[in-house]
């Protein structure tokens, strides 16, 4: 769902001016940037549904410390204090949020491998909506996160007197980095 966490990204920054896109963006899937050594490392790993291709939303996802939802509330409250310097209280608890985020938008669409507690401690019932199941009904979902992220930024950034070639081509690129990705989860890259 990386497209349309980029959506919600672009969205918000329709709202929230002093906060770089690019802070926006990157918070969006900061919890996917920290799973990426752990993964590495062996400690979260993600193993393919039995009986599909292996494709987009075709895996379940054992990412039991970032994903978790005391993991990922640590993960965004550290983020938004760290943010906080460089962009005050509130653009610190604006990327917090973002970075929060992440998990709500995976809950709709991950199977039920989104575990409460770090390490899946307890043994507690994991959550997951399963959204993925339903390849292009998710990616209806994403392509339009997308599409009305880029237009709420498109919108805001005109209305606040933003240049108007810059503001194209950064509506632009969003619409184009959101339409690759998706292209490529769809194709199962």
């Amino acid at each position: 769902m990386i497209t349309g966490h980029f959506g919600l990204a672009a969205a918000v920054k329709s709202v929230e001016r002093p906060v770089p896109l690019w802070s926006l963006m990157l918070a969006t899937v900061w919890l996917d940037v920290v799973f990426v050594p752990l993964y590495l490392a062996g400690a979260e790993h993600i193993d393919p549904v039995p009986g599909t291709d292996g494709g987009y939303g075709d895996g379940i996802i054992y990412a039991d410390y970032t994903h978790s939802l005391l993991g990922a509330l640590v993960i965004a409250a550290l983020t938004g204090l760290v943010a906080a310097r460089w962009w005050g209280r509130r653009g610190g608890t604006v990327i917090g949020a973002v970075v929060f985020s992440h998990w709500l938008l995976d809950l709709l669409v991950h199977r039920a491998d989104l575990p409460l507690l770090p390490g899946n401690a307890g043994d507690l019932p994991r959550l997951g909506l399963g959204l993925w199941r339903y390849h292009l009904l998710t990616a209806v979902i994403e392509g339009l996160l997308i599409l009305v992220g880029a237009a709420l930024y498109w919108r805001a950034a005109r209305r606040t007197g933003g240049a108007p070639a810059r503001v194209n081509l950064v509506t632009g690129l969003l619409v184009a980095c959101g339409a690759v990705t998706l292209a490529l989860d769809v194709a199962g890259l």
